[in-house]
Parts: structure tokens; C-alpha cells; sequence
């Protein structure tokens, strides 16, 4: 028996397909029949189709022709378009590349166990194209098996320093390959104790086989890099990225590792930030950290991507100028257009840390000659640590839609981030992962919506959330229709729920400090002197305009003078951007003090409705599974009256005025 799940790859069994004549034979056509993808692709089409439909297909290869060349997103999107259409006795799958037949074999098998129609769904071909380039997961595993913001277990990559290498990273690389990722930085950003040795002949020969493994399914292997490891493990004094010995070094290191894992696709670094080294322990600007790195590993065709998170974590919060969010649009837009073209600033969603609500970083519509692409999380540090039920995806197609006005047209993140907007060498997406060893890979069942749905979104960013959570549903628990649109009908308001119960108006934080769950209205962990909300008696909020700190013009016009004024902000980013009496009146009418108590409020009573709704589904889903989400519920539920207790008890002490509503607050 396996020590995992196997999600939206259980290929369970179909009852009254309605054709399945047409899945007897297959063409493959553009890669070679040599390519391991393409074996891959076949083997996972058999067991598939043999599960679901008691199907042995037959594989008949066409012409084949070389894959262009890596090296820029539009060779790799060039690589990775597919086109599925049908012949008269089969289908026909066609791609420049092995990964392009995965694809499209994941395409057939996805539309098969969501039960669609196939000669329907395929009639007059069709032809995808991934909307990034680059699609990534990024592990913060640690090599002693602990995950850093980890909710579903420990590493399944790591035990006790040592790299694991089992049945389950097979099933992992194929989890997340049938959902379009293409990369994976498989240990924590923080590098720290054994992890900076991964670098050294410690560990090549398992880094080597796992990073084959995952060219397999066309995934490239990355690492999370130690900035000073001329100092870790160098025996040098230095890490100046302009010291010739630094270098050297950093030369002669890299033709070992590219020589010891050929596979390996580049570095993820965070340097100048939360307490690791960087370049500005030097003197020397962020550019030329990476840009020396990035010219070393360009001649391996591999890249450098260079976190922008990057502050001052002992900042003094007295002086009410000091503002974090400012850090990362100050510390990079002057150097914009100083990077090499191997080097890609990964950009976090929001200014801050992946808040519940927070406005988009003004870096994506900022910088304009600089490749880049946008980070967000899908564990879920700030939003329920994977206990409390929150679909991310409605969120991440917000943030995808949102006008950056850089350009009068094609200026949404979802353009700068494709590459469309600037014509950027490389771009893409990445994603702060949520699984671990848990049987189910991601803790809570239903948390599995958001790995499938990053992937999803991340290879094509029109489909809706609705449909992801649909084929989500389908595909992992149940295609029963009552099944499938109670649960479905959980995750789509999940998000704005635990908004409700949690922090109002944009505010963020309110939560245990380095826990990051559970309700402390004034526990924000990086003010000494203060709380993050700046909540006196008067009112609330953290005054960003021009009057304030100056971050609100950070942004493009017209969003700069939106998100200036009070009157124009919208409702749900307000507090983010100001500081306001309890009694300013909102758009939607009610005052700030009556929003806080009526969302937290209806923010318990709706977690109540979505608990009840699970609970109707006994019998109808595993029992295993229905186990494991009540379970979960029935904390979520502590942990929203939880909130709602403390949050309209502090706010009620605080500004004296009473619930219009006559509701009890303690």
C-alpha cells in the first residue's frame, strides 16, 4: 500500500463513458519516440486509460523534429505548445517537445476523469499554449525534514541531511507535471546548517538523479542558494560579488556542480533580507550580487532568480516614516534595467508578506527593463495554515487581472508576468508550496485545490476559479454532481470568509507572532514599540499617502491618486493606505467600527454554513477523506470565533462604540 495519496491522479474507474472507441489509438507526432517524456507520457496515458476505462491503447509515432533551443520563455513556450485533435480512428497529439506530449497526454486523461465529452471537447483540434514561461514551485524544506511555514508534515525531499529518493518523488514530479509546473527549488530559501553543502560532492550524485527524475516529466531542478558560501564553505572572508578571489571561487564551483548535475536550471536567492548576507553588506547594490552570478552560470544556460524580499526586519517602527512596504520598490526600481538578461527579480504578490488582502507590489508595473516574475504562496502561512478552509485561486486571479497602467494595453500582471508587456527574456510564476509528507501530500483534502489550482492558473491564466475547483473536485474526490457542487460551492467564498473573520479592510497581521495563526490584535512581531494597525482610540490604519510614508505613489496613475484618497480607496484595501477615524463612512455605507463587527460576525456564521455543508456529504465522499476535512472544521470554527471574540472585543474597548446592531460583545 502506498504511503501517499494519489490525488487527481487516482484514475478511478468510469462507469457509461460516453465514446471511448476513439481512445483506442494514439499518433505522437514532433518528438522523438526516444525522448523519456514521451515515454512517460505513454506510460501514464496506459495506466490512466487501463483504470479508468479498461482501455490498452495503441501508440503509432509520426514525424519527429528537434526542439528549439532553451534559452528564452519564448523557446520554451515555442516547446511546450501541444495540439490534441482527433483522426478518424484516434487522436492525435502533436508538440515540438517531449514535455509538449505530456501535456497533452495529461490534457486527454484530465478531460477523461472529469467525464467530457471527448470527440466534443477535441473536435477541430485544439492547440494550447502555456500563458508563462516559467511555472515553479519553491520548497522551504530544510535538510533535517522540517518545512519552515510547513502544515502537512515533514519533507518527503529530506530526512535527518540526507536527500530521500522513492516512489513518492516519482508520484510528486507526476502530480505536478500534470498540472503544467516546470520547475522546482526543492529547499528553503533561508539556506542554512547542511543545506549550504548541497553544493558540494555531498550530495551531487542524489541531486543528479533526482534532477533526471524530473527531467523526465519536464521539470527542471533548481536550488535555493547561500549567498556567502565563499564564507560557509569557501574558506574565504568575503562574499563581495566585486572581489576577484570571490569570483574565482564562485567559477571554479559552479563547472563542478553543472559537471556533478547537468539537469540543474539555475539558483534561487534571497540575500540583504530577515538577516542573510547579501551584497549590501558590501557596499554594493543588489544588481551586482546577481548579475556576477549570472554571468558565471550563463555559459550552463541556467539562471539566477533574485527574491526581492528584501528589508530591514530591525527597523524602528517609533518613527511612523518607517515603512516596510516602501523596501522593495526603494531598493530595486533605481537599479531597473542594471540586471543580465539570466536574471529574473521574483516578486512577491503584495509589499508585505502574503497578507490575506494587500495591494499588488508596485515593482510589477514598476520596473520596466528587468525580467520578472511574481511570487506567491499557496501554504498557508497567513491564512489558515491549511486547518481553516481558503481557496487561494480567487485571490490569484485578482492579482493576475489587476491594471498596472504601465502601458494602454497589455499592462495586467498576467501580461508583464508572461512577457508579453516588456518582451522579457525569461518570466513566469512561482509559488511558495504547501505539501509535505502527509498522506495527502497537502494536510487538509481540500488545501489540494490549491496545488492543483496554482498549477492550473499558472499554465493558462483564462481559466476561472470555478472551473479549476470543478476539475479539482472531479478529478480527487468525487464526480458525483451533488458532490461536486457542495464542495465546490465550500471553496469558491472560502477566501473572502476567513477574510471576514480575520483582519478587516486591508489592515493584515493581527496574528500570533511566529506562529502566524490564531488571533493577537497587537501581536505584530516586528514592531517592539507598537502595533502594526496603529489603532488608537480615534481610529485605525496605517497612513501611507502622501501625508504619510509616500507608498502610495509608488504606484502608476490612475492607481497612485485611487489609493492617495480616502474617498477613492477601495473598501477592502483602506486601512492598508490609511489612518481613519472609527466613524468614516465606507462606500458601502457603513462606518469602519460597524464593518469590523458585522464581517466578523457573518464571518463565524458562514464558516458554520460551510461546516454544515460538509457535513452533508457523510457517505457520499470517502471516509477517509471526510475525516480528515471535518476534522479540520471543527477547528476552523475555534479558530473563527476565536477571531471574532477578539477582534470586535478590542476594537469595541478601543473606540467605545457600540455594535449599531445590539449584538454581545465581551
Amino acid at each position: 500500500m502506498k504511503n501517499h495519496a494519489d490525488l487527481w491522479l487516482a484514475y478511478k474507474e468510469i462507469k457509461n463513458f460516453s465514446d471511448s472507441s476513439i481512445l483506442k489509438k494514439f499518433y505522437i507526432s514532433g518528438a522523438s519516440a526516444s525522448d523519456r517524456t514521451v515515454a512517460n507520457a505513454i506510460t501514464e496515458l496506459k495506466t490512466g486509460l487501463k483504470s479508468m476505462l479498461g482501455i490498452e491503447p495503441d501508440f503509432i509515432f509520426e514525424e519527429s523534429s528537434d526542439p528549439v533551443k532553451e534559452n528564452s520563455g519564448k523557446d520554451i513556450l515555442d516547446n511546450e505548445e501541444y495540439t490534441v485533435s482527433l483522426r478518424e480512428d484516434g487522436i492525435s497529439l502533436s508538440s515540438k517537445s517531449g514535455a509538449g506530449i505530456l501535456y497533452a497526454a495529461f490534457d486527454v486523461l484530465r478531460n477523461v476523469s472529469c467525464e467530457r465529452d471527448i470527440k466534443t471537447t477535441y473536435a477541430g483540434g485544439r492547440t494550447v499554449r502555456p500563458s508563462n514561461p516559467l511555472r515553479m514551485l519553491n520548497h522551504w524544506d530544510n535538510m533535517d525534514g522540517s518545512i519552515e511555514r510547513g502544515y502537512s508534515g515533514e519533507s518527503f525531499f529530506y530526512v535527518n541531511d540526507e536527500i530521500v529518493i522513492d516512489e513518492r518523488t516519482v508520484d510528486y514530479a507526476r502530480l505536478i507535471a500534470s498540472v503544467g509546473i516546470n520547475g522546482v527549488v526543492i529547499n528553503n530559501v533561508n539556506v542554512k546548517n547542511a543545506a549550504s553543502y548541497m553544493i558540494t560532492d555531498r550530495y551531487f550524485d542524489k541531486l543528479a538523479k533526482l534532477g533526471e527524475i524530473f527531467a523526465g516529466y519536464g521539470i527542471r531542478l533548481y536550488l535555493s542558494l547561500n549567498y556567502a558560501s565563499t564564507i560557509e564553505i569557501g574558506g574565504l572572508d568575503s562574499a563581495d560579488p566585486l572581489d576577484e578571489k570571490v569570483i574565482s571561487w564562485w567559477k571554479n564551483k559552479m563547472a563542478e556542480v553543472f559537471d556533478r548535475i547537468p539537469t540543474l536550471g539555475g539558483f534561487l536567492v534571497k540575500a540583504d533580507s530577515e538577516g542573510r548576507p547579501g551584497p549590501f553588506t558590501y557596499g554594493r547594490t543588489q544588481a551586482d550580487g546577481a548579475n556576477m552570478l549570472a554571468d558565471i552560470v550563463k555559459e550552463y544556460g541556467a539562471i539566477i532568480i533574485w527574491r526581492c524580499f528584501v528589508y530591514n526586519c530591525k527597523q524602528d517602527w517609533r518613527d511612523r516614516k518607517t515603512d516596510r512596504a516602501r523596501a522593495g520598490y526603494d531598493n530595486f526600481m533605481p537599479m531597473d534595467g542594471d540586471y543580465h538578461d539570466n536574471v529574473i527579480l521574483q516578486i512577491k504578490n503584495g509589499p508585505m508578506d502574503f497578507q490575506i488582502r494587500e495591494p499588488i507590489s508596485p515593482l510589477l508595473g514598476g520596473l520596466k527593463k528587468t525580467n520578472q516574475m511574481l511570487e506567491v504562496q499557496i501554504a498557508q502561512e497567513y491564512t489558515g495554515h491549511q486547518i481553516d478552509v481558503c481557496y487561494l485561486i480567487p485571490e490569484f486571479k485578482e492579482i493576475l487581472g489587476f491594471r498596472t497602467y504601465v502601458k494602454e494595453e497589455k499592462d495586467t500582471v498576467a501580461d508583464i508576468i508572461s512577457g508579453e508587456t516588456f518582451g522579457d527574456r525569461y518570466s513566469g510564476i512561482a509559488a511558495v508550496t504547501n505539501t509535505g509528507n502527509d498522506f495527502n501530500w497537502t494536510g487538509n483534502y481540500l488545501a489540494g485545490a490549491n496545488l492543483f489550482g496554482f498549477g492550473r492558473l499558472a499554465f493558462d491564466t483564462s481559466l476561472s476559479s470555478e472551473q479549476i475547483a470543478e476539475e479539482f473536485v472531479k478529478m480527487s474526490i468525487s464526480a458525483d454532481e451533488d458532490v461536486v457542487s457542495k464542495i465546490v460551492s465550500i471553496l469558491l467564498p472560502s477566501r473572502e470568509i476567513y477574510e471576514k473573520y480575520t483582519s478587516p479592510l486591508g489592515i493584515g497581521w493581527m496574528v500570533q507572532p511566529g506562529i502566524h495563526y490564531g488571533c493577537s490584535v497587537d501581536g505584530y512581531e516586528y514592531d517592539r514599540w507598537g502595533t502594526y494597525h496603529r489603532a488608537d482610540h480615534l481610529g485605525i490604519g496605517v497612513d501611507r499617502s502622501d501625508k504619510g510614508t509616500g507608498y502610495a505613489l509608488q504606484y502608476n496613475e490612475p492607481n497612485a491618486s485611487v489609493y492617495n484618497d480616502p474617498d477613492k480607496c477601495p473598501d477592502e484595501l483602506v486601512l492598508f493606505f490609511h489612518h481613519l477615524p472609527y466613524t468614516h463612512k465606507l462606500h458601502s455605507g457603513k462606518t469602519v467600527i460597524q464593518h469590523i463587527y458585522d464581517t466578523h460576525f457573518e464571518g463565524y456564521e458562514e464558516a458554520q454554513k460551510l461546516s454544515e455543508k460538509w457535513d452533508s456529504l457523510k457517505g457520499k465522499v470517502d471516509d477517509e477523506i471526510f475525516e480528515n476535512v471535518s476534522e479540520r472544521f471543527t477547528r476552523q470554527l475555534a479558530n473563527a470565533r476565536e477571531w471574532c471574540d477578539q477582534v470586535n472585543s478590542y476594537f469595541y474597548r478601543k473606540s467605545g462604540i457600540p455594535d449599531e446592531k445590539g449584538r454581545q460583545i465581551y
